[in-house]
């Protein structure tokens, strides 16, 4: 238990200490605007591009471990959208924003740290792989779905373009694709280049976490969705398990890329959720809120999966 504390305090601390940053000095959530320009344009993307460039490209190539981790990810959302509207009856829109919720963790900003600091670098290659890929098909379901739903009023061209512009130039996308060619071409990069990509890729997972809190303690509490009580233990119980399950029966992959990929599905609700939601006028509040919560029962649910992977809980051989 020391040890999971050990672990934990850090990253969880600083979460702590951004909220009670933004709750002493009362600075608008504008003010927060550059910290992340710095976080999505240059610290995460080096990050990105350090771990995927500096691995060999065999490694890389995993298409059956993405799809894997993408079905079983997906199915938690598809679980969440059939719930929302056939047994509550609720919107389209709002079926997505509650889906999202359910199936959508904040990899991006917690992801490498906790993964990193848990597992070492073996953990490297299928975070970068999962946060690309996730992310890159969460730009494409969203509008997509939004669009369905009426709340997107761009022509279906032009929604696809959009899409794959937002796709393509994304920084986490540009960054994991050079350093995809990096390794694939066996690139030897500068010292001076390496020192500034591994200075900017050590400021990610603080100043990350930091925003995350201070995020947190901009958007209060201010209405709890009744969804809570099935989107909660979707997120950060059946999500894991789910990921866990489909990665075993697969079988064939390292210990270390299931307990990475485990570690991401078990995240509470990314503030993109919140962000989408925002962005379309659907479900705003409820997905302020589902962040908030799932983020301060993630403490207690991030501890039980650590405690379950580093003790041996976890059967890496479904079968015989």
């Amino acid at each position: 238990m020391a040890d999971i504390i050990s672990l934990l305090l850090p990253f969880f601390g600083l979460i702590l200490i951004g909220f009670i940053a933004g709750k002493a000095t009362k600075q608008p959530a504008e003010a927060l605007g550059w910290l992340n320009t710095f976080i999505i344009y240059a610290a995460l993307p080096a990050l990105f591009f350090k771990l995927v460039s500096r691995t060999p490209i065999e490694q890389l190539t995993r298409v059956d471990f993405i799809v894997t981790d993408i079905a079983a990810t997906y199915a938690i959302f598809i679980l969440l959208f059939a719930i929302g509207r056939f047994l509550r009856g609720n919107s389209l829109a709002d079926c997505t924003i509650q889906a999202f919720a359910g199936a959508y963790g904040n990899i991006g900003y917690m992801g490498p740290g906790l993964a990193l600091l848990a597992l070492g670098e073996g953990a490297a290659v299928p975070v970068a792989l999962i946060i690309c890929f996730e992310n890159a098909l969460h730009f494409i379901v969203a509008p997509a779905l939004m669009a369905a739903a009426g709340d997107d009023k761009r022509s279906a061209g032009r929604l696809a373009a959009d899409i794959a512009r937002k796709v393509a130039l994304h920084p986490f996308i540009l960054s994991t694709a050079a350093g995809f060619a990096v390794a694939a071409l066996h690139i030897d990069q500068p010292l001076a280049f390496q020192r500034l990509v591994d200075y900017l890729a050590q400021a990610a997972a603080p100043c990350a976490l930091f925003a995350m809190g201070v995020t947190l303690a901009l958007r209060p509490l201010k209405r709890v969705p009744a969804e809570i009580g099935y989107i909660v233990p979707a997120k950060l119980i059946l999500h894991p398990i789910a990921v866990f399950l489909a990665l075993t029966v697969v079988g064939g992959f390292e210990p270390v890329w299931i307990y990475a990929a485990v570690l991401l599905a078990c995240l509470p609700t990314a503030t993109n959720v919140f962000v989408i939601g925002q962005q379309y006028g659907v479900w705003q509040e409820r997905a302020s809120a589902t962040i908030l919560i799932t983020t301060v029962l993630s403490v207690a649910s991030v501890s039980l999966w650590l405690i379950a992977i580093r003790s041996g809980l976890l059967p890496l051989q479904l079968f015989p």
